[in-house]
């Protein structure tokens, strides 16, 4: 039997334990069946299962799956499609996966000089909005030319990259909304002449 400050009571039988129990309004709760003979402590029932989950989900979080993920580009990958692909893997490394991005090449691009490939790749790991160290050197690969990154412990988040299409949005909203006064003003100095004039129009 186990006290409620954790001292140990000795061994009791399990009436004098509920008994025990009682006597400090507390509730009896077997921690260990298994042992011989069984464990037993006096405590709140209600702080007991608190306790548990608590326990169970650090546990759970200790416990987080490191994956290695896949990100693929090619050399005529476009603007748009290599930042949305770079925030996919920003998006990895703050989940704390490892990441793989392959540079494939097929065709004619498999004979490219090696140091215009590794730039090209290297162009591409750059845009990525997270912080990052290599895990993995760039080399080549079956498939082109490969590297693999993980997140820098205690990294803070970056703010993502605007994709072009964003940008583009914006510069319409912006001129939309400058242009709306001067059209208002317009139809304002017209509606201000039909009242002047009257019956002449």
């Amino acid at each position: 039997m186990v006290g409620p400050e954790g001292e140990n009571l000795g061994t009791l039988s399990l009436t004098d334990a509920l008994k025990k129990a009682d006597e400090m309004k507390l509730d009896l709760i077997e921690i260990s069946p298994k042992a011989k003979p069984p464990v037993a402590k006096i405590m709140d029932y209600g702080q007991y299962r608190y306790d548990t989950k608590r326990k169970a989900s650090q546990a759970k979080a200790k416990a987080h799956v490191t994956e290695t993920k896949s990100a693929q580009v090619k050399i005529g990958t476009g603007d748009h499609d290599q930042q949305l692909k770079a925030k996919r893997i920003a998006e990895w490394l703050e989940e704390g996966h490892r990441v793989k991005i392959d540079l494939f090449l097929w065709g004619r691009y498999k004979y490219m000089e090696a140091e215009f490939l590794k730039e090209r790749l290297d162009r591409f790991m750059k845009i990525i909005p997270a912080e990052y160290k290599i895990a993995d050197p760039m080399k080549k690969s079956p498939k082109g030319w490969t590297a693999t990154i993980e997140r820098l412990p205690g990294a803070k988040k970056q703010k993502a990259v605007v994709d072009l299409d964003e940008k583009k949005e914006r510069k319409k909203e912006v001129k939309d909304n400058t242009q709306e006064p001067v059209a208002k003003s317009k139809k304002k100095s017209l509606d201000d002449l039909l009242d002047i004039e009257g019956g002449l129009i």
